[in-house]
């Protein structure tokens, strides 16, 4: 690969780049295994696609903000690395995909330029933190939860006690009851609220997910003050970054720490930490996200509508009046989430004159202008419809959510983009009355992960396969009753029945007109789905699950001419533990040098949690060295010393739990970060030393 410098202002961010183009290099070398590299690079947002060779790269944009310089130079990025188009996706980043992995560093260096950053968007991390979209200007909210979110990114972007979990966790900020951002599927999710005193807190919930078991969310705290809110979210990282299982990715979330030990055990370990957070109250600069700056045109030339009546769905569907009165959001639904880098140039062309310099990504893969006053709203619409972004029904029925399945993801089972396509074009072409019902979601992943969001939709689809005698054919696992009932509280969708992938459309006509016909005045969907139950709609759906009556059609999936074959790659969703003992050792030696480091820059809580890495990668080395395995951080310490301490095979003075746990029991202070790091050198030394005396 060529080496490229580049001169950025952030110097921390240029190291972290001259950094991954030396891992790159040794990597080609074969100087890093490969799995350790896998790791290394899904922590810089680099994830192995499909087709071999080429990357996504995931652009990381806290809760969604983008502005058009922004959105230009990812265009532009866009055009030279990767496939001119930018995918949106519902945690409210961009992706690019097809780049060559040696070309990396300077794509990420050139984004840096207008600081957009790819640190952290995938792997075992913090990752992206997540917000309502209409944080800010949304008529319910009791404050904009934009700062706080902001807030919340800057503090675990390169923080040590969230760089090697062992596996990612999610955070989202919902801007009122509404709940738009889904707490109660996070492993953290709060919901702004004032007290009594008129002070600013979150509601807290704690340990959500979806994937292939979704899991709620437990409500934890009414009213955290707004000061103690990241000091919390501190505190339950570090203990899920302890005792979060690290062997079993399928089990490796917090869900399943709080499944295993429980709700009030992880409460009552977080608590323990509290003691040695680097600070205890954490005030927010509330001006830190201030609201984007009004268009300074006010007057628009008279615009002749081309489509009178698609004009006044879009009015009803796409368009709100924000808190600030006499202003408009107006959201645009973007099909399947894809731009082209062409569209997208065109679109900052079209909105610079008639809304503010900020663009929301919203988590249905949308975007939000604002804004907008009510006399650029003709020239706004007509503009979109030239670029083919002015469709209604935006989070309607006929606004479906997906994954990229197949189409790029290692992970996919059966196509979901094009199953998408086709089940909006029958809502617009067959039940065009639904695309004013938001009360109805429609979400598609490509398999049973939920990256399109499935396990949280009234009705879902996820990607599976089906045997028809020898063969194998796509299919569908229909998911009912799924959705957001608001203030934390939330509902995961009912596996029903599945169908070979080619009768979704059917599964849908069969659903929409049941409710038609079947539903009660301004009844929901939730209440409907209730009352029925969830055997019924089996019922309703099972003749289409009849395989004795296939056509040859049905074993080719949406968006394919050729038969199906199920063919599953190995999923990156977050990276794998390498358990070499070779490597362990040497992430040592380079823990030890951020520790150092971190000390020298007078940053004590660094230092140790470093120092504290350290001694872990070392014992666990040292315990592979026996064949021990061990699943979490707690385990590593509790083996090492009935393998090593208790039997005399490794001299320290106590045990190797006191030594560690020294950690969550002193203030980060200079003297103890100076103490801590001393022990953890001569750890490092003394297995180092075993080490070398095991292998001769």
């Amino acid at each position: 690969m060529q080496s490229f410098r580049t001169e950025l202002e952030n110097p921390i961010v240029e190291k972290d780049i001259i950094d991954l183009e030396k891992k790159i290099m040794a990597f080609r070398e074969g100087k890093i295994h490969d799995e350790k590299f896998r790791s290394l690079r899904l922590a810089r947002g680099i994830y192995g696609q499909r087709q071999p060779g080429v990357q996504m790269v995931r652009i990381k944009l806290p809760f969604g903000k983008v502005t058009f310089k922004q959105l230009l130079r990812i265009a532009d990025i866009s055009d030279e690395y990767g496939s001119r188009n930018l995918h949106l996706t519902t945690r409210q980043d961009i992706q690019i995909h097809y780049v060559s992995l040696d070309r990396t560093p300077e794509l990420w260096a050139k984004l840096q330029e207008d600081d957009i950053t790819i640190r952290e968007a995938c792997g075992n991390t913090v990752r992206n933190v997540t917000a309502s979209p209409t944080a800010g200007i949304d008529p319910q909210e009791p404050f904009d939860v934009s700062p706080y979110a902001h807030a919340t990114f800057e503090y675990f972007l390169r923080n040590p006690v969230c760089q090697e979990m062992g596996r990612k966790f999610k955070i989202s900020f919902s801007s009122s009851d509404a709940d738009t951002a889904f707490s109660y599927v996070h492993d953290i999710g709060v919901i702004p609220k004032l007290n009594s005193n008129n002070e600013r807190g979150f509601k807290v919930l704690l340990g959500g997910g979806l994937g292939a078991q979704p899991i709620l969310a437990s409500a934890v705290e009414d009213f955290l003050p707004e000061d103690k809110l990241i000091p919390y979210i501190e505190a339950i990282i570090r203990v899920f970054d302890r005792y979060g299982e690290r062997t079993n990715r399928n089990k490796a979330r917090l869900k399943y720490l709080i499944q295993k030990i429980g709700l009030e055990e992880v409460l009552r370990l977080a608590e323990i930490e509290r003691t040695a957070l680097k600070v205890k109250s954490y005030p927010i600069n509330r001006d830190t996200v201030p609201l984007p700056a009004v268009p300074e045109q006010t007057s628009y030339p008279e615009v002749n509508i081309s489509n009178p009546f698609r004009y006044e769905q879009w009015l009803a569907t796409n368009v709100f009046e924000q808190k600030q009165k006499g202003y408009f959001g107006v959201y645009i639904k973007v099909t399947v989430g894809d731009i082209s880098t062409d569209t997208a140039r065109e679109l900052v062309k079209l909105l610079q004159p008639l809304v503010a310099d900020e663009i929301r990504i919203t988590q249905n893969q949308g975007l939000l202008l604002k804004f907008a006053r009510k006399e650029a709203l003709p020239a706004l619409y007509e503009g979109l419809a030239k670029l083919e972004l002015a469709a209604p029904g935006f989070d309607s029925v006929a606004d479906v959510t997906t994954c990229p399945g197949t189409d790029t993801c290692n992970l996919g089972i059966s196509n979901s983009m094009t199953m998408a396509r086709v089940l909006e074009d029958l809502i617009y072409n067959e039940y065009e009355d639904f695309i004013y019902n938001r009360d109805i979601k429609i979400k598609i992943s490509g398999c049973m992960n939920s990256c399109g969001q499935h396990g949280l939709a009234h009705i879902g689809f996820h990607g599976s396969s089906l045997k028809a005698g020898t063969k194998v054919l796509p299919s569908v696992q229909v998911m009912l009753g799924g959705g957001t009932v608001g203030n934390g509280v939330g509902r995961a969708a009912d596996r029903v029945i599945k169908v070979p992938s080619k009768r979704a459309t059917d599964v849908l006509r069969a659903l929409l007109e049941d409710y038609k016909a079947l539903s009660q005045e301004n009844e929901s969907y939730h209440s409907y789905y209730d009352r029925q139950g969830k055997d019924y709609f089996y019922r309703l759906l099972k003749p289409l699950a009849d395989l004795t009556n296939l056509t040859d059609d049905e074993f080719v999936d949406w968006g394919h001419q050729e038969t199906y074959v199920s063919a599953i790659g190995v999923g990156e969703c977050a990276g794998v533990i390498i358990d070499l003992v070779a490597t362990l050792l040497y992430e040592s030696e380079e823990k030890l040098g951020w520790a150092n480091e971190s000390f020298r820059n007078g940053a004590w809580s660094d230092a140790i949690y470093h120092s504290y890495n350290v001694l872990l990668s070392s014992a666990k080395a040292l315990l592979l060295d026996k064949s021990v395995n061990t699943s979490t951080q707690a385990a590593v310490i509790r083996e090492f010393d009935a393998n090593y301490v208790d039997k005399g095979e490794f001299d320290i003075e106590g045990s190797f739990n006191d030594l560690v746990l020294q950690i969550n029991q002193h203030e980060p202070s200079q003297e103890f970060a100076q103490a801590y790091l001393a022990e953890a050198v001569a750890f490092l030394e003394k297995s180092k030393a075993k080490r070398e005396a095991l292998v001769q």
